[in-house]
């Protein structure tokens, strides 16, 4: 597979391909991949435990398969669940950016992590 190449029509079809093959419809209900999605984040999270933000740079840098490996695994969850409930993923990112726009102005959020309901 041509991994510069990919779009997100291809990735769905891969992924639901592979789903369908193995039958694994019957399993993929919208709580279980929801409750999938948060297992694969805290796997992702398990490889960061205990470390110091040094320490985690040098991990990440020294074990980038196994995180992109995590990271795969949890958007694939979202894919599937993104495609059984027929949820445009392209259009709920470009809706939620433009949320986060008004929540928070440059003005007022440019080097800043606090919260927009926070923010002065």
């Amino acid at each position: 597979m041509d991994n510069k190449n990919f779009d997100l029509e291809k990735i769905y079809k891969i992924i639901t391909d592979f789903r369908k093959k193995r039958d694994w419809e019957k399993f993929h209900n919208p709580k279980n991949l929801a409750i999938s999605i948060s297992l694969e984040a805290n796997e992702l999270l398990e490889h960061f435990q205990w470390n110091d933000l040094k320490e985690s740079l040098e991990y990440a840098k020294n074990n980038k398969e196994k995180i992109s490996s995590e990271i795969a695994d949890i958007l694939v969850y979202i894919l599937y669940l993104c495609n059984d409930l027929n949820i445009d993923l392209s259009k709920a990112i470009y809706k939620k950016i433009k949320e986060n726009e008004a929540k928070y102005p440059v003005s007022k959020s440019k080097g800043n992590s606090t919260k927009y309901n926070q923010l002065k």
